[in-house]
């Protein structure tokens, strides 16, 4: 979901994964809350991705750095961010609920 939402409009994704979700709700014992909570910040915190509306704004507006080393910089976060950030958004708030 962070993988396709680093291409995407997060909130466009969310609206997509949400009803997808309803079938795993169903059959677990899951907290609806939490899950739909997890999902949103899986989707949202890639948003300064270098290729998503937010991150192509960051980089235009940087003054005074090197534009090819911020655009490393900027997608090692996004890389990282998308690797860590379903992980530690299921585990604060799926997890603990279920």
């Amino acid at each position: 979901m962070g993988l396709a939402s680093a291409f995407a409009s997060s909130t466009a994704i969310l609206t997509a994964i949400i009803p997808i979700a309803v079938p795993l709700l169903l059959s677990s014992h899951l907290s609806a809350a939490g899950l739909i909570a997890a999902l949103a910040v899986a989707m949202t915190i890639v948003d300064t991705s270098p290729f998503s509306t937010d991150g192509a704004l960051v980089l235009g507006n940087a003054r005074g750095v090197d534009p090819r080393r911020f655009y490393c910089q900027v997608s090692g976060y996004t890389g990282g961010i998308v690797a860590l950030g379903p992980v530690v958004a299921r585990g604060a708030l799926v997890l603990p609920w279920s």
